[in-house]
């Protein structure tokens, strides 16, 4: 049985994960003086997006189906005119 990651661990886990791409984001431009807030929020927006679309979609709860009248049979009218 696998046990949840405590959500401290998990913030942690997702702090470290935006650290390193923020790194590479960083060595990719050339490893620019002052733009690290620029790299964080570019890795974070990635990770993030990423994450999300990873994650299962919700689905919304179909509405109940209402009861369909049944049926009838459809009758053919054949009008009958008596000869005298």
């Amino acid at each position: 049985m696998m046990k949840a990651k405590p959500a401290s661990s998990t913030a942690e886990s997702l702090r470290r994960l935006i650290e390193v791409r923020a790194y590479l984001i960083w060595e990719r431009d050339g490893r620019p003086h002052g733009r690290h807030s620029e790299h964080w929020a570019q890795a974070e927006k990635e990770i993030l997006g990423e994450q999300n679309a990873k994650a299962p979609a919700k689905k919304k709860p179909k509405a109940e189906a209402k009861p369909k009248p049944e049926a009838k049979p459809a009758v053919k009218r054949v009008s009958k005119t008596k000869k005298a």
